[in-house]
């Protein structure tokens, strides 16, 4: 017997879709030359990476690291039982290739602000190091992407795969709500609306004061 339960909450599904979205701008910008944009894009993808973090230690049950990073003996179990088990949020391989993004996406972020294109651009962070570092983490910013991609591509194959099996992963994250069998434990779903709103505050305001109005008032 199937059940239709809420499994994802607001600031998970914004995480979510705002960061494929600006992923795929900071990839566009990039390539056109952009690179006003692009840093726009980037302090954007910071504010909201910021957020997902935190969200992560005081967010409902399966937003928080402490349900879906699990044990790597969980994890070969799980791929030991070829994906039959069902999870109410992320699956123990999910919960890694989403660490494992956001980990990615901490080190891009973070070698942005000290790279320079050597024209006219330059990381926010580029005078405190020497050139020499600076092209150092340029170029690891440029590998680190590539990186990114491959992850990209693994997480998306796997997604295809679950909804070729009947998960709907995608709808899910799209309305919140995820069908179970029964016997699959819900997770408890807090009200912590207001808590979001003010970390997003929080974290907003000072990353628009220091680096998005500056970046504004240079256009």
């Amino acid at each position: 017997m199937a059940q239709k339960v809420r499994v994802w909450d607001l600031p998970v599904r914004v995480f979510h879709w705002l960061t494929v979205l600006l992923f795929g701008l900071l990839w566009w910008t990039a390539e056109q030359g952009e690179m006003q944009w692009h840093q726009l894009c980037a302090y954007l993808l910071l504010i909201n990476l910021s957020v997902r973090i935190v969200w992560g230690f005081i967010g409902s049950l399966p937003a928080r690291f402490s349900h879906f990073v699990v044990s790597p003996q969980t994890v070969v179990k799980y791929w030991r039982q070829q994906y039959r088990q069902h999870h109410a949020g992320h699956n123990p391989l999910g919960g890694y290739m989403v660490l494992a993004l956001m980990c990615l996406l901490v080190l891009q972020l973070g070698s942005g602000m000290f790279t320079t294109d050597d024209i006219f651009i330059e990381g926010p962070l580029y005078s405190l190091v020497s050139d020499e570092v600076a092209h150092g983490f340029t170029w690891l910013h440029k590998r680190n992407f590539d990186l990114l991609l491959i992850l990209i591509a693994v997480h998306i194959s796997a997604v295809l795969v679950h909804e070729f099996h009947g998960n709907r992963l995608v709808c899910a994250l799209i309305s919140g709500n995820k069908t179970l069998p029964d016997g699959v434990m819900i997770a408890e779903q807090p009200g912590l609306g207001w808590r979001w709103w003010l970390l997003l505050l929080l974290i907003a305001a000072p990353i628009t004061y220091w680096l998005i109005l500056p970046l504004l008032a240079s256009w």
